[in-house]
């Protein structure tokens, strides 16, 4: 065992195939964004009022993942900070949190509390009234002259996860601030979000809308070149390995962030089994263990609402066997879960809703059977595999333990 673990920690210590892997990580930030100038330009234009101290609008991104929303927002954002004057008047604070990161903006005390955390206060976990946390927030932000940007990335979760009341909340507090003046800046993946929104929020908090579109297949090669130039040593990669990973990522809507992951992992598996070049069968692979991995990611991230509804299809399913199930069996495990475990019961047609979700996702498969004058049912099928079903059922027990 010894002499085979010496020979593959020999293979990885020559590193034949990585110049500097950290360039094709997703959250890395080239000093050149390609093919987003126009997004850029339009936020810099609506963000610009900040060096002459004045509050922007409220400004709201969307577009689909891996479509440059956040690389674009942080770029303008560093900018400012850049050219903003040493003898300005005021401090300018920008303040970035992902709204779906668990156990610190699932409820609307945390998210305060992490806000708080950033502006170097502190606050309990839990225990303080939300109110409180909110006067707290004031209290810190309006104790000089100031304007305070708050990012929040994947900002639809809060909704999912809270309410709208909370954007709502927040694009007023201006009116209790003396010296502060507070941006909100919201970014979604779901392009319909805002039409989901009470129109009192909406109002609010997208007084100004820049749209991304998708990445198409050849402005997707250019990005993986530019980045594969510095991130792989030369010639490593075969041909066509580029054009393969912009193609599959130009069928996820565009995905640069897929197709970096894409040509990454391939580059990781293509080093495992100790090859010299990256080839298309390594992208085959990564493709294959991407959407493993992705699926679980989806699980381990939603809210637990979603994960008893998922847990209620997977009983079903391993109960049932071959028989089908439809959307009132799980509903009615479901409502009994929620019941035997004190959790909040959401309606039919939510849980039908998340049901749809799941669907899309490709964690199930959903298929609308006509009963004649009975109406039509939804038949469910679990479309994970077995490997896959054995995780997320972990996931699940160790999120939600149950009593």
């Amino acid at each position: 065992m010894k002499g085979e673990l010496d020979e593959i920690f020999e293979c990885f210590d020559k590193n034949t195939i990585f110049k500097d892997k950290s360039l094709l990580q997703s959250n890395y930030q080239p000093k050149d964004i390609l093919h987003r100038d126009e997004q850029i330009k339009q936020i810099a234009s609506i963000l610009a009022p900040i060096l002459r101290g004045e509050r922007p609008s409220n400004l709201f991104l969307y577009g689909k993942t891996g479509t440059g929303k956040t690389l674009s927002i942080q770029y303008v954002k560093e900018e400012l900070l850049r050219r903003l004057k040493k003898d300005a008047d005021f401090k300018l604070n920008v303040l970035y949190l992902n709204c779906k990161l668990k156990k610190v903006s699932d409820t609307e005390y945390r998210i305060l509390a992490e806000f708080i955390k950033m502006l170097g206060g502190e606050i309990p976990a839990t225990g303080l009234p939300t109110q409180s946390v909110y006067s707290k927030f004031i209290k810190i932000i309006d104790s000089e002259k100031q304007l305070v940007v708050l990012i929040l990335d994947e900002i639809d979760q809060t909704v999912k996860n809270i309410s709208s009341d909370f954007l709502y909340n927040l694009t007023r507090l201006n009116s209790e601030l003396s010296q502060t003046q507070i941006c909100v800046v919201g970014i979604s993946n779901n392009l319909t979000f805002l039409d989901e929104l009470d129109p009192r929020v909406r109002s609010s908090l997208s007084e100004e809308e820049v749209v991304f579109p998708p990445y198409n297949a050849l402005q997707l090669q250019e990005i993986l070149t530019r980045r594969a130039q510095d991130g792989f040593k030369e010639d490593i990669l075969e041909e066509g390995v580029i054009a393969k990973c912009a193609a599959f990522a130009a069928r996820e809507h565009g995905d640069a962030r897929r197709a970096l992951d894409l040509l990454r992992v391939a580059g990781e598996l293509a080093e495992r089994d100790s090859s010299k070049k990256v080839g298309v069968k390594h992208i085959d692979e990564a493709n294959n263990k991407i959407e493993k991995d992705k699926i679980l990611d989806v699980i381990t991230s939603e809210p637990k609402q979603f994960q008893v509804v998922l847990d209620s299809i997977i009983r079903l399913s391993e109960k049932q066997k071959e028989e089908p199930i439809f959307t009132g069996d799980v509903y009615n495990l479901y409502k009994s879960i929620c019941l035997q475990n004190k959790l909040e019961t959401l309606t039919q047609r939510r849980v039908g809703d998340i049901i749809q979700e799941f669907d899309m996702l490709g964690i199930i498969n959903v298929r609308v059977i006509s009963k004649g004058r009975g109406g039509r049912m939804r038949e469910i099928k679990l479309a994970i595999s077995k490997d896959i079903l054995t995780k997320a059922k972990e996931i699940i027990a160790d999120s939600l333990n149950y009593n």
